[in-house]
């Protein structure tokens, strides 16, 4: 899945000649710790709260509350951004902005075009959104997860057992980097079947496969979930 079908249009940014003060309200006002810094529509900068933080006069200074509010007012983003932008195209997949801000440490990536225009923000939980999306977490609630050779018509050897037992595949997800060699792990979501059958089902898997778990989860206990925790 592609950037550009999961990113945010909706864009939250300022100017490069944007007082530090008004980017600091706008970043609270909003919620969010990075604010993409344009100029006449072209990605230039990023500020963080982290910058803004950096440049706000320390808790110990001298200066009275209106020298403060004159002194926030007059530095502009331009002084503060970050000129150092790590981006993402719109046709670039989920996967790779992922990638992109799991190895930077960052939480979201400003979405820019060939002309380097701000078209968009991707964030992480839009990369949440689509990991769910592409797992079916929501169509199914049953999972399992399998050790198979990685040879061709090993994932429909276990598709047509499951089908043949009344079982509705969601979603098939493949992975090699936890399996040993001359293998992989190939995890299959499918939608809700009664126990006895489901029960059934488990047994034929296990008997013709190697089975790694199998994994049955309820959403409805998504919103009760909470741990409450006792005064000692």
């Amino acid at each position: 899945m592609l950037v550009k079908g999961w990113m945010s249009s909706d864009i939250i940014s300022v100017e490069e000649e944007t007082s530090m003060m008004k980017a600091s309200v706008i970043m609270k006002e909003h919620n969010i710790r990075r604010l993409p810094v344009v100029k006449k529509g072209q990605l230039v900068g990023i500020v963080t709260d982290t910058n803004l933080k950096e440049a706000s006069p320390s808790k110990a200074t001298t200066l009275d509350i209106y020298e403060m509010s004159y002194l926030l007012s007059e530095i502009k983003v331009k002084e503060l951004m970050s000129k150092d932008v790590i981006y993402v195209k719109p046709d670039e997949t989920i996967e790779f902005a992922a990638v992109l801000m799991l190895e930077n440490k960052i939480s979201g990536l400003p979405v820019i075009n060939d002309q380097q225009n701000l078209i968009g923000v991707i964030t992480e939980t839009d990369i949440f959104k689509a990991l769910i999306h592409i797992t079916g977490v929501y169509s199914g609630d049953t999972q399992f997860a399998f050790c198979l050779r990685d040879k061709p018509g090993s994932v429909h050897e276990v598709a047509e057992v499951i089908r043949s037992m009344g079982g509705r595949v969601v979603s098939i997800l493949t992975s090699y980097d936890l399996a040993d060699e001359g293998y992989r792990n190939v995890y299959f979501r499918i939608r809700h079947m009664e126990h006895d059958l489901l029960v059934k089902l488990v047994d034929v898997l296990e008997e013709k496969f190697t089975v790694l778990y199998t994994a049955k989860e309820s959403l409805e206990k998504v919103a009760g979930r909470r741990l409450q925790i006792k005064n000692r």
